[in-house]
């Protein structure tokens, strides 16, 4: 039997279809969020080869097939929760591809369990290169 996997970042259906639809017209791309004020501490997505992850950011998953970056720091404060990715009608990040679609990323969350907590100990973020 398999052990189950916690997920630290997940997305709803509507984020899911927006990332498809952004996939589709730039490639390849990925998610980062810094924690730093104004776009920064929302999800914002990039074409890869446009960004550069840097060593002080970890990898908390993947998003239909999209991996998914933060901060060191910023996720010092989010480590104990699951980040669910959304979008919203709205202004995107000023950089965020989504900017001209008229919606934008946004991050909700919800703490793990004890349970998933524990499980989550035994197996970190990877650490970007």
């Amino acid at each position: 039997m398999n052990e189950p996997t916690v997920q630290r970042v997940v997305a709803t259906p509507a984020a899911i279809a927006l990332v498809e639809k952004l996939k589709a017209e730039h490639g390849a791309v990925l998610f980062h969020q810094s924690g730093g004020c104004c776009d920064g501490s929302a999800p914002m997505l990039f074409p890869v080869d446009e960004f550069i992850v840097g060593g002080s950011d970890v990898k908390l998953g993947e998003l239909v097939g999209v991996s998914f970056y933060m901060s060191e720091s910023q996720f010092e404060y989010w480590q104990h929760t699951q980040l669910i990715i959304d979008c919203v009608p709205g202004n995107g990040g000023m950089f965020s591809l989504e900017g001209p679609t008229g919606l934008r990323f946004l991050t909700r969350s919800r703490l793990f369990s004890d349970a998933e907590h524990a499980w989550l100990s035994t197996h970190p973020v990877e650490r970007a290169a």
